[in-house]
């Protein structure tokens, strides 16, 4: 993502947020604010059993806490670098042995080379040869087989994406795509899409229901010839796989690098603590299964994010998304029963 309230109620249970992480379940760790140590926050990680986690960029202290443990990292590429690494296969060589090498008993599992980058800027054409060449440098330490290279995209590269089999990539976005879905259907590596039914909902409000968004309405809402959406989570990721599947990449699967809810900083009846509690409770459970076109595949999935971030630029909002405060105390408690 383009990187409280009072109702904050008890301190969860300790089973609460444990079960927060179930198979398919990581957090994302943003670190623009008043955080604690990188140390401090993967043992918080640790002590809510969180066994996956993205970081967006290098980060020695976290990467230090985090050897020997068994928490999946998905570590990112700074879109400043992908020029530099595009362009220079010594320096794509030169970050994975500073960054991921140098950390042996680290669990990595995916290298994000950038992070919603502008398929129509200036950065653009360094996406995919950045992906090869951090490909190379992985295969060259031995890793290609335990850490997948991908890019982490935004649901604005969907052209069409009503009713969810119509699902199109931008015309104009297919020379920044279709690079990257052949680099990825060669090196069967999962497409990762930042995919928020918050600000699709914020957005279209006068047509998408609140209860669709947060996954509680009742019974099926969109009717996409014999299958059924209940909740837009569902909608969007499947309108991505139908998109997919017109542009050669029909065997991809999709990995939701981000989604979330913010609890305070838009509309007050619909950014609060605890819309925010029932979209990640009921995501967290839903994931566990697949979605209508792909019911099958439980859906890999990072909540956005660990804290709140109150360095953040952009609308109020951006600054309260997270599942923890800084001072480590949870938001809110999540209901499994």
């Amino acid at each position: 993502m383009v990187e409280s309230s009072n109702l904050i109620g008890k301190s969860p249970p300790m089973v609460s947020i444990m079960l927060l992480v179930g198979a398919s379940i990581g957090v994302c760790y943003g670190t623009l604010g008043n955080l604690p140590p990188s140390g401090e926050v993967i043992a918080l990680y640790k002590q809510y059993n969180i066994q996956k986690l993205r970081l967006y960029a290098p980060n020695d202290d976290a990467l230090r806490a985090l050897q020997g443990s068994t928490i999946e990292v998905m570590l990112g590429i700074e879109n400043e670098r992908l020029q530099d690494i595009s362009s220079n296969q010594a320096s794509a060589d030169d970050w994975v042995q500073r960054n991921v090498k140098s950390y042996p008993n680290v669990n990595f599992k995916y290298i994000a080379v950038g992070n919603e980058v502008d398929a129509l800027g200036n950065r653009a054409p360094y996406v995919g040869p950045a992906m090869d060449n951090i490909q190379n440098a992985i295969s060259r330490v031995g890793l290609a087989n335990q850490i997948k290279v991908s890019t982490a995209v935004f649901p604005i590269i969907l052209k069409e994406s009503f009713p969810p089999s119509k699902g199109l990539f931008r015309p104009d976005y297919r020379p920044f795509l279709d690079p990257i879905i052949s680099f990825l259907v060669r090196n069967q590596s999962p497409l990762l899409v930042n995919m928020y039914p918050y600000f699709s909902y914020f957005q279209n409000s006068q047509n998408i229901k609140l209860e669709y968004a947060l996954f509680t309405s009742p019974s099926v809402v969109v009717n996409d010839d014999r299958l059924g959406y209940q909740n837009l989570f569902d909608a969007i990721l499947d309108a991505h796989y139908s998109a997919l599947e017109k542009a050669g990449g029909g065997s991809l699967k999709i990995v939701v690098s981000e989604t979330g809810w913010p609890s305070a900083g838009g509309d007050e009846q619909v950014t609060t603590t605890e819309n925010a509690r029932i979209y990640n409770s009921n995501l967290i459970k839903h994931v566990k299964g697949g979605t209508p076109k792909k019911p099958e595949s439980p859906i890999d999935t990072y909540v956005f994010a660990m804290f709140d971030e109150n360095q953040k630029p952009g609308e109020e909002t951006e600054r309260h998304w997270g599942l923890f405060f800084p001072n480590k105390q949870p938001k809110y408690t999540i209901d499994f029963n």
